[in-house]
């Protein structure tokens, strides 16, 4: 028996029943909403719609990462009771938390000198953090043990592609990542964003579509040019979406029409309140495996 515990955080975007059903640890990120705290819960505290719509009527936000006391006291808990851990944390790219995460372990290593404590950097953001945890609850299910797990992940983390588009420049314009000159243009023009992840985890605008319609075909064209197999992909494929679940439902169905051997239906889950707290309600973002990515 592998006495190991799969862990992550909520900002992997899935749906409780799956990590419960996946037997996989999660540890909650914080944020604000007109000054009260909230944890990021998967919606449990405040519904995902709520949430949303007090964006849309003007409620600030603001976002906190998990601080070390909570990381160290969560990761001791499986410690002293003789298990080890592999805890995949979200992109250093667009949060702290890794870091946080790996001073945490430093501060316990001593304690528990015989534990495994593996701190992995996933390169990844929402429900794409989520498809890889998935993998890894089917490596640990095949019978593999965690050093193995550690080194499939930190040699394949970089497969897992992101890509997302916004149907509203709003949230993006107050973030700071649209220029307001060139989102107000945007926004006259219906320009929808298409943006992907980095390899080193970052998020890259990479074309400017002009309507929905547009960019939502757009975005399954980028599956087919980098899934495994292109068109016979047969693995899992997962999105996720900020209050837009009909835009969501349209490129699920397109890409289960466009490739025939999925590993399932597509999964769609809904964009948690950290990461949704700086993209706002109209987003849809597409994961997948595929090739390496390189820039």
């Amino acid at each position: 028996m592998n006495k190991y515990i799969l862990s992550c955080c909520s900002t992997a975007d899935l749906k409780k029943n799956h990590f419960k059903n996946r037997n996989i640890s999660y540890i909650c990120f914080h944020y604000e909403l007109n000054g009260k705290q909230y944890y990021d819960d998967l919606g449990e505290s405040m519904p995902f719609p709520e949430f949303y719509k007090s964006m849309e009527n003007g409620a600030k936000t603001r976002t906190s990462q998990v601080s070390l006391g909570e990381f160290k006291a969560y990761f001791e808990g499986f410690l002293k009771n003789g298990l080890d851990v592999i805890h995949l944390s979200m992109s250093s790219g667009i949060s702290g938390a890794f870091n946080t995460a790996l001073i945490a372990k430093q501060l316990l290593v001593e304690k528990y000198p015989e534990r495994k404590i593996y701190i992995v950097d996933s390169l990844a953001a929402s429900s794409g953090y989520g498809l890889i945890m998935d993998k890894m609850a089917d490596l640990r299910d095949s019978g593999m043990k965690i050093d193995e797990i550690y080194n499939w992940i930190e040699n394949n983390k970089l497969r897992m592609h992101h890509w997302f588009f916004t149907s509203d420049l709003t949230f993006f314009i107050k973030g700071g990542r649209i220029p307001k000159f060139s989102g107000a243009i945007g926004k006259i023009l219906n320009i929808c964003p298409l943006l992907n992840m980095d390899n080193n985890g970052k998020l890259i605008p990479r074309f400017k579509v002009r309507g929905k319609n547009k960019v939502i075909n757009k975005i399954v064209k980028q599956m087919e040019l980098n899934a495994d197999g292109g068109l016979s992909y047969d693995d899992k494929c997962y999105i996720s979406h900020s209050a837009c679940y009909g835009d969501a439902k349209t490129v699920a169905e397109l890409v289960e029409q466009n490739f025939n051997h999925l590993n399932e239906k597509v999964q769609i889950n809904d964009i948690g309140t950290t990461i949704g707290s700086h993209t706002g309600p109209g987003t849809v973002a597409l994961f997948f495996w595929g090739k390496e990515r390189i820039d």
